[in-house]
């Protein structure tokens, strides 16, 4: 992985390469996320404390056998701050639109990277700035159609899930191995997860499909993806980290039209292409 975090000093083309490709592998993971929970929480085929719980049990499985029992790495700290994603996550997705909680979720993660970078001494270019312009307002125009009157504890639940991503992506640029960082963090989860199913007893309701949706969530969009992520973010400073994450709606919506049968239209295409080409001027700007 030293090729990977040597893109922080240098640009050194293998080493770009590297995280490029890991980092659009996240992004596509990320988006598997959103598609999984909408399949399985829309419908009502499971509730969000037992999707949380299994998707969490499910990654933390498939990290311990990737390490190969190695838990040496992650904390508490990262655990809460996935696990505060995780859980409100789900339940924002009961009550808000998915055009709208993308808007919500990253427009909030953008201020916690891009506030923290700028705290930490980061001070983007202005081909930078004018990237994530693009970017955002390219993510505004893809979603603000959809835009009315969204539920108020909806969007409160997606904000604080943007917040808490945002943490764990600034925790993950500090990890030494991602994969057992990642499966740290997922191992230390799994009790919160359970104690969160155990306090809404009540509300649990479980379906065949609901749990396959979980567990390929957990296992693979999540374990895998989130571990390509952190070895991702060796190489990408904050700001850059943030606005990448703007692809992933784009991802999702592009990704909705064959598995959800949804339409594509010329502002998907038109406002998919400006967020993507926001992405790409902002995060392969030289370096000062």
């Amino acid at each position: 992985m030293s090729a990977v975090a040597s893109t922080v000093d240098g640009s050194s083309r293998p080493a770009l390469v590297a995280t490029i490709g890991l980092t659009a592998c996240a992004l596509i993971g990320f988006a598997a996320n959103s598609l999984l929970c909408r399949l399985a929480l829309a419908p009502g085929l499971i509730d969000a404390a037992s999707f949380t719980s299994i998707r969490i049990c499910a990654g933390a499985a498939t990290l311990m056998l990737l390490a190969r029992g190695g838990l040496s790495g992650g904390s508490w700290g990262s655990a809460l701050a996935l696990f505060a994603y995780a859980i409100l996550f789900s339940f924002a997705y009961l009550r808000i639109g998915a055009a709208t909680g993308a808007l919500v979720l990253f427009g909030a993660v953008q201020v916690t990277m891009v506030g923290a970078g700028l705290r930490a001494g980061e001070r983007p270019r202005a081909v930078e700035w004018s990237g994530l312009a693009i970017a955002v307002l390219g993510l505004v125009a893809l979603s603000a159609p959809g835009l009315a009157s969204p539920d108020l504890t909806g969007s409160v639940a997606m904000i604080m899930a943007g917040i808490a991503w945002g943490v764990y992506s600034l925790r993950g640029r500090r990890a030494g191995d991602p994969l057992a960082t990642t499966a740290g963090n997922f191992v230390r989860c799994v009790p919160l997860a359970l104690v969160a199913s155990l306090v809404l007893v009540s509300e649990v309701h479980i379906s065949p499909l609901g749990v396959v949706y979980a567990v390929a969530s957990g296992a693979l969009a999540s374990g895998v993806g989130y571990s390509l992520w952190y070895a991702a973010l060796r190489g990408l400073t904050a700001t850059r980290a943030a606005i990448a994450q703007l692809a992933v709606p784009v991802i999702a919506a592009l990704a909705a039209v064959p598995l959800l049968d949804e339409s594509i239209t010329w502002r998907l295409m038109l406002a998919g292409s400006a967020v993507l080409a926001g992405v790409g001027l902002a995060c392969l700007a030289p370096k000062r």
